[in-house]
């Protein structure tokens, strides 16, 4: 089999078949117990709704993905510049990072109306709301690379007097490249999350609109369909980042022991 293949299949096979298993669990469930559509639809009443309104959810969820991957290009930019700044000194990582923290912990529904009210109704709050849950898991990550190298490369550097700028691109960007993707996996669903959350309160787009006024007229399959177009993009992005580290990180340690 061609490795390429084998590498896909062995990302793809094992979570369809769990899948497949709760699916069927789940639709077993519902008609042994007779659960009213309302409360919890049956599976083949959410694949209706996936195939009767796809283009609508196909649509949408290209909204949502578009809205969160800026946000996510904008918040990883912010962050690495950060990281860089804190790896090389101390002391503005004790300047900045109590800040960082407190962004972290700041809940995002209640930053996402104050945001409205200043940027407006249109496509920037759900941006800026992406970015912001971005940041901190990316800053810690690429600090962490930036700061992780190995002794006696950067010691040689320094003897051949390689000046900060040098060092910091032929030796702390490689050596943070896997910490860079184990980041990228925690915060794309993470943007993706913060634009859904936007549009809770400002959309007239995406799938968290579609979400929020499902719920409203208690249209519970259609709930269910755009929850599992989010799943599925999900699911999806992870095994695309997975493949790419795989392929730009095979001389590291962390991808060959995984082969």
């Amino acid at each position: 089999m061609n490795p390429t293949v084998r590498t896909i299949a062995g990302y793809v096979l094992p979570p369809l078949i769990a899948f497949a298993a709760l699916i069927a669990l789940w639709e077993v469930y519902v008609a042994w117990k007779d659960v009213h559509i309302i409360v919890a639809p049956a599976p083949s009443d959410v694949g209706e709704a996936l195939y009767k309104e796809r283009s609508l959810l196909v649509r949408e969820g290209w909204w949502t993905l578009y809205e969160a991957s800026i946000g996510l290009l904008f918040g990883t930019v912010a962050a690495l510049g950060f990281a860089a700044a804190m790896a090389h000194s101390r002391l503005v990582e004790r300047a900045l990072f109590p800040l960082a923290i407190l962004l972290k912990v700041t809940p995002m529904v209640a930053i996402a109306p104050v945001l409205v009210i200043i940027l407006g109704f249109g496509t920037t709050p759900k941006i800026v709301v992406a970015a912001l849950l971005s940041f901190f898991p990316m800053l810690v990550n690429a600090m962490a690379g930036f700061r992780d190298v190995n002794p006696g490369a950067l010691e040689f550097l320094r003897s051949i007097r390689a000046s900060t700028w040098q060092v910091f691109w032929k030796l702390r960007v490689p050596s943070s490249l896997p910490y860079l993707f184990s980041a990228i996996k925690i915060t794309y669903p993470l943007a993706i999350i913060g634009a859904v959350v936007a549009e809770w309160f400002t959309g007239t787009r995406g799938l968290g609109y579609i979400i929020y006024t499902a719920n409203a007229n208690l249209n519970t399959p259609r709930l269910f369909a755009a929850v599992a177009v989010l799943a599925f993009t999900g699911v999806a992005i992870n095994i695309a980042l997975s493949l790419a580290e795989r392929r730009l990180l095979f001389w590291h340690e962390s991808v060959r022991t995984t082969r």
